[in-house]
């Protein structure tokens, strides 16, 4: 068993022990990982990036824990396979950005 379907059980678990299934939809499950995305992205408010860091760093890892387990909790409920829909994901956009353009440089594919 990989580490991921390891993790994917203890979340399973933790949820199942607590009777909260019932409550994990997949629109609530999007809706719980984008307010934990916004937490995460809260604590870089009115700081550099660097500062950002050093001083939320902890709060940082609860955060970004929090945002993937809604994800997984999310592809759980939606039956989507995570390797192989990042897998396909990162093939998209080996295709959409290529190397020979897009090395070294932040623009988007549009605006090339």
């Amino acid at each position: 068993m990989s580490e991921l379907e390891q993790l994917r059980k203890s979340i399973l678990q933790f949820r199942d022990q607590r009777n909260w299934q019932q409550f994990h939809n997949p629109k609530d499950l999007a809706l719980s990982l984008s307010l934990e995305a916004s937490e995460l992205l809260e604590l870089f408010q009115w700081k550099t990036s660097e500062e950002a860091v050093e001083k939320n760093l902890d709060k940082m890892k609860e955060e970004l824990a929090d945002v993937l387990i809604y994800a997984i909790l999310f592809a759980n409920e939606t039956d989507l396979d995570l390797v192989k829909i990042i897998n396909n994901k990162l093939q998209k956009n080996n295709e959409k950005y290529p190397i020979g353009k897009f090395a070294g440089k932040n623009t988007k594919y549009n605006e090339i």
